[in-house]
């Protein structure tokens, strides 16, 4: 804890996570209540109160939320989370439920994978789409009467960054929201309400929860009318979180601060030694100091997330190498406790090379993670 003399001390990361959206200790009761399962609940009379209906609220998305909202936010009382089936959900519950026919979003042109099939949809409603790369803050130069300004930072899978504060302001004066997608950086890398953004949008499926067992998504926002929307969209598609899968990813939050710095710390050291390897591979990490985009991620990140991403010569050579490798699946998403990684382009949806690799970074000890990469990179050069 930190704090100055007269002032409550601040929770460190570790302390929130743990702590993050317990309810009050009520004897003989658990520290956290079990998931409830729960289609209806008793309602006579008018329906008010908390919760009326399974699809509209749930006591265990409640805790859950609340948890989200003190990291993505720590200290703040104003801000609201609201929890989705995926992170696909939650995405969408912010470009549908805050645009229109007629309006203009801006789009990052690197971005997840997916986008491409948003984009279609979003032009099937009648709105303009226009898109930029994410580094050097290039999606400024098509901000011009835009309604929405749609931020992946860093960016998935190629880890460029932009300045959000700056993209903010230049948003906010021309009359534009902005959404920030921190699924690759958490609340513990990066706080996009504290950078001045209007949402902070994430998978909860990645390195939130961490273990590759659960699908969700949620958005943070401070402005009630526009989490209103947000709300409505949710209870419109019914895009809404089990209740399984919701107190899975609370449990998950108590270990996040430890997840996050073992992973970090030997993402590090992963993309250290790729940088060192004989040849170019083309390495990108923000943590990396020579990266191309650690300056602007040094200031406004705090941790630099677990996603390494390199270059291999070839298709051949690439799907070599993950064959080679003993310690790392050959699996796709991110954020788990155990590494994988994926030749990126057998999806089709980046515009990346055909020996691209995205490489999540888990919980194993660095040295043998590292040994493991490396020997696979010789094996397969041969």
């Amino acid at each position: 804890m930190s704090g100055t003399q007269g002032q409550a001390p601040v929770p460190g990361d570790g302390t929130r996570a743990v702590r993050a959206g317990l309810p009050e200790p009520v004897k003989y009761e658990p520290t956290l209540p079990g998931p409830v399962f729960a289609a209806h609940y008793h309602l006579p009379g008018e329906p008010t109160g908390a919760y009326t209906y399974g699809r509209d609220e749930n006591p265990t998305w409640t805790h859950l939320e609340r948890a989200i909202g003190s990291l993505e936010a720590p200290g703040e009382d104003d801000v609201e989370t609201l929890v989705f089936a995926s992170g696909m959900a939650a995405i969408s519950s912010v470009l549908f439920s805050q645009l229109r026919a007629g309006d203009a979003v801006v789009l990052p042109s690197d971005g997840y994978q997916v986008f491409p099939l948003v984009r279609e949809q979003l032009e099937a409603y009648g709105i303009e789409v226009r898109t930029a790369p994410t580094g050097g803050d290039a999606q400024l130069g098509v901000l011009d009467g835009a309604r929405l300004l749609w931020i992946e930072t860093p960016s998935n899978p190629g880890l460029d960054v932009c300045d959000i504060r700056r993209l903010v302001e230049e948003a906010h004066a021309r009359g534009a929201l902005v959404a920030v997608d921190n699924t690759l950086a958490t609340p513990l890398g990066q706080r996009p309400l504290e950078l001045g953004a209007d949402f902070s949008v994430a998978s909860g499926t990645k390195q939130l929860t961490g273990h590759g067992d659960v699908l969700l998504g949620y958005v943070t926002g401070r402005d009630p009318e526009a989490m209103a929307a947000v709300r409505r969209w949710r209870k419109i598609v019914g895009a809404i979180p089990g209740p399984m899968e919701a107190w899975l990813a609370h449990r998950s939050l108590a270990t996040l601060q430890l997840r996050v710095e073992r992973q970090n710390a030997t993402a590090l050291a992963v993309a250290e030694a790729l940088r060192d390897w004989p040849e170019d591979l083309a390495v990108r990490y923000p943590g990396l100091p020579k990266d191309p985009s650690h300056a602007v991620a040094a200031r406004q990140m705090r941790r630099f997330g677990c996603v390494v991403s390199f270059t291999l010569p070839s298709r051949t050579r690439a799907e070599r190498f993950l064959e080679a490798l003993r310690l790392v699946d050959d699996a796709t998403s991110f954020g788990g406790v155990r590494s994988t990684a994926e030749r990126r382009g057998r999806w089709g949806g980046d515009d990346v090379p055909d020996g691209f690799i995205r490489m999540s970074v888990g919980a194993e000890d660095p040295e043998d993670l590292v040994t493991d990469v490396l020997r696979a990179l010789e094996e397969s050069a041969r």
